[in-house]
């Protein structure tokens, strides 16, 4: 993946309808096909950067594992003989280097304690404060081997959790006007219409930080994209123009935010960080969970 692994949000909804079609004509129920692609996902996270790196076609692998995620909840009967959809595509690059499938549910079991302790330490943080702290300093732990992520103890997750809500608290205490809040909201708005790479990472101050919650159950990057090029390049790919992409401005948490659209499918919410008129921190959700109320009354 390009970008700081940030992919579009076309191809992010285009992907996950993919593969709730292949879990539904497998297992015919959709809250059941929900779970398996969760399952998808968990296992494609469960990879290293260097295995998914690897992968030549991320769909395509994904596509291979939601069917065997979905034969192993079948009846006996139902599986003999299916070869389930998507057969004709080559399964020795979707099983790309070796049982990756295998190793990502080991790595998923091993690093179980690690994630229930981090959920632990979250709990008590906003849903601002978690998403900077979940794919910052809480990704952090889960980063390298899982016996690197067990040996951290519970006074350097203490220590993490308390230096995301010292940062929160920091740009909190100046934040901006809703005046000049709105204007740059609006002045990104514009640079995203116009194509306008360059006066859109001039909206951003030095050091802005992106974060992206996909909830593990979209492709999206797991640490924070740090400096206004990356970042500014990083939300440029994201909302890469397509006939049907649309952003608009939106009242989110009482301040206006900006709410992109595939279709009519809400798929990202994107939130930002002023101070002294320059983007300070950017959140953008994609974690389908958190959007589900946006798209109550759209068929997905």
């Amino acid at each position: 993946m390009d970008d700081d692994g940030v992919v579009p949000i076309a191809e992010l909804v285009d992907e996950r309808r993919h593969l709730l079609e292949v879990a539904l004509r497998l297992l015919g129920n959709r809250g059941d096909a929900e779970s398996a692609v969760d399952e998808t996902y968990r296992l494609w996270y469960g990879l290293s950067e260097a295995q998914r790196g690897g992968i030549q076609s991320p769909r395509t692998w994904l596509a291979r594992v939601a069917s065997d995620v979905c034969l192993t909840r079948l009846p006996p009967a139902r599986v003999a003989g299916d070869t389930g959809p998507d057969a004709e595509t080559d399964e020795e690059q979707a099983r790309t280097d070796g049982k990756p499938v295998a190793a990502a549910e080991a790595a998923t079991e091993d690093a179980k304690s690690t994630r229930h302790t981090l959920l632990e330490a979250l709990d008590s943080l906003s849903p601002a404060e978690r998403t900077a702290f979940a794919v910052n300093d809480g990704r952090a732990a889960l980063r390298g081997t899982v016996a690197d992520s067990a040996e951290r103890t519970g006074r350097e997750h203490s220590e993490a959790t308390g230096q995301a809500r010292q940062r929160m608290r920091e740009r909190r205490s100046q934040p901006a006007a809703r005046q000049d809040h709105d204007a740059v909201v609006h002045s990104v708005l514009r640079a995203w219409e116009s194509e306008d790479g360059a006066g859109l990472e001039s909206l951003l101050s030095p050091d802005a930080t992106a974060y992206f919650d996909g909830g593990g159950k979209v492709r999206a990057p797991t640490a924070a994209i740090r400096g206004s090029r990356r970042a500014a390049r990083s939300l440029v790919h994201l909302l890469r123009r397509h006939p049907h992409t649309t952003l608009t401005p939106h009242s989110i948490n009482a301040r206006t935010g900006l709410v992109a659209r595939y279709h009519s499918h809400v798929a990202a919410i994107i939130m930002l960080g002023i101070s002294d008129r320059r983007v300070t921190q950017i959140w953008v959700i994609l974690n389908p969970d958190k959007l589900r109320p946006w798209n109550r009354d759209v068929q997905t």
